[in-house]
């Protein structure tokens, strides 16, 4: 898996050959208690890719969309950083 920052909150993850454009905010990334915003959009394409393949993935996303599909999200994430 690759991530790519591109400013503003945005990010380029490259994951089996596909391509995904995310957006992610510092401020989400310290409420579920992540380091920053590059570590919890890593950590949530880990979380997305132990559910479902990588072709089950939206192209375009905000995180926080994930929460609709998968409600433990949030608290899955906060428990891989404690």
């Amino acid at each position: 898996m690759e991530v790519l920052a591109e400013g503003g909150g945005a990010f380029q993850v490259r994951v089996e050959g596909r391509s995904f454009a995310v957006t992610a905010s510092d401020g989400l990334a310290g409420e579920l208690g992540a380091p920053d915003a590059e570590a919890l959009v890593r950590q949530s394409f880990a979380f997305l890719l132990e559910r479902e393949p990588a072709g089950s993935i939206l192209p375009r996303f905000d995180l926080t969309v994930i929460g609709r599909y998968f409600p433990e999200w949030r608290e899955e994430m906060r428990s891989r950083w404690l």
